[in-house]
């Protein structure tokens, strides 16, 4: 028989999380809805933060599947833990993911403390990614390496290991289009032991289909694309509110000419074309960002292409690295992702003593700036990730 667990939902008031709470109750656990209230907008910035609207769609969801529902304030530790590192990071120059620092401090973190000392068992959020209980299965094991053990589905009905501490991995979501594995990239093995992802093995057609079959009130709830517990706002009008502007030279970095100035360089990122502000050239050659100079705060362009000094890289170092499983102490060869929608690709892994990295991609890769998150894996398997130096 299944084992019947005490779990807290996190509904953000979208279609996803709330199909998570209707399977959680459809195999039989005592589950409770709760809101993350993060952030108000109490600053005015510019763009939809819709957080009432979503805290009544989330209501109005748990009142369909008759559970309890609560709003849990954490405002305060978003600003402190998640908002002030991003603003932080973006006066530093580099490119923070608060998405990826959302999951590990807030939802996995905050929230789950908070969960486990009101005596619930696990969270449970709507991400798209398959916990797989990893019995007698090695990092390494070649048997483990092609498809998960059991679904991420199957798992929350299964009863957990007779071990006191059951090892898990995270594999990518079953909808490819929509895998969020990426994101989870710096959660620990505790945080994951204490993690459900209930529609990991769904297509969203599927999820669809079930939370109107079930007259779930935001079945057609269009996605949210903003930032974690933000809302849509764009990172812009976010930054403008908090990170003064400090203007410096856009330089062509082939041969130091002064093309123009930038209003401050948090407003860029490696890789960058659009929105630069100087013209291209007659052979409608477009200018792309290639680095920023801390000294004189210059913007540095070249035009996009093969040739444009520091866009590509073959090899980088990666710091904060973070493993789900047991680390990698020697030199290994497998694959990465370096941005949420890219591809995986392949990389030859050489970790340090220090709890760096160094990693060489048999392709090389474009605009990879400081503070973006690599994620590691193992075919579907995420093993961790870290922070590009």
């Amino acid at each position: 028989m299944p084992v019947r667990e005490k779990i807290l939902v996190a509904m953000s008031g979208g279609v996803d999380s709330s199909v998570a709470a209707l399977l959680l109750q459809q195999q039989g656990h005592a589950i409770v809805g709760a809101y993350m209230k993060n952030w108000i907008n109490e600053d005015n910035v510019i763009g939809h933060c819709p957080w009432m609207q979503d805290i009544e769609d989330a209501r109005a969801v748990a009142d369909r599947l008759g559970i309890e529902f609560r709003v849990v304030n954490l405002m305060q530790d978003y600003r402190r833990l998640v908002v002030d590192y991003l603003l932080d990071g973006y006066r530093r120059g580099l490119t923070p993911n608060p998405d990826v620092m959302c999951n590990r401090e807030m939802k996995f973190g905050v929230f789950l403390r908070y969960a486990q000392a009101e005596g619930f068992a696990a969270v449970a959020t709507g991400h798209y990614a398959r916990r797989v209980e990893a019995t007698n299965c090695g990092v390494w094991n070649a048997d483990c390496g092609a498809n998960p053990i059991k679904s991420a589905k199957a798992a929350t009905a299964i009863p957990p290991s007779a071990t006191a501490n059951p090892q898990f991995q995270l594999w990518e979501g079953a909808d490819k289009n929509k895998d969020q594995s990426y994101f989870l990239a710096l959660l620990s093995q505790a945080q994951l032991r204490a993690a459900r992802f209930p529609i990991g093995d769904l297509p969203k057609p599927d999820l669809r289909r079930l939370a109107r079959e079930a007259g779930l009130p935001n079945a057609d709830k269009k996605d949210s694309q903003g930032i974690c517990f933000i809302g849509e706002v764009k990172m812009a009008d976010f930054l403008k509110t908090y990170v003064p502007e400090h203007p410096g030279p856009i330089i062509r970095a082939t041969d130091g000419r002064v093309l123009g100035e930038h209003r401050g360089l948090h407003y860029y990122t490696l890789g960058q074309r659009k929105g630069i502000r100087i013209p291209s050239n007659t052979d409608h050659e477009a200018y792309v960002v290639v680095g920023k100079r801390a000294a004189d705060h210059a913007l540095l362009v070249a035009f996009d292409g093969p040739a444009a000094p520091g866009l590509w890289t073959s090899e980088c170092r990666v710091h904060s690295l973070s493993f789900i499983g047991e680390p990698i102490t020697a030199s290994r060869r497998i694959e990465c992702r370096v941005r949420y929608r890219d591809p995986r690709v392949a990389i030859e892994f050489n970790p340090a003593a220090d709890g760096t990295a160094t990693i060489r991609f048999d392709q090389p890769q474009r605009a990879l700036a400081s503070g973006q998150i690599l994620a590691l894996y193992a075919g579907e398997r995420l093993l961790g990730g870290g922070v590009f130096a």
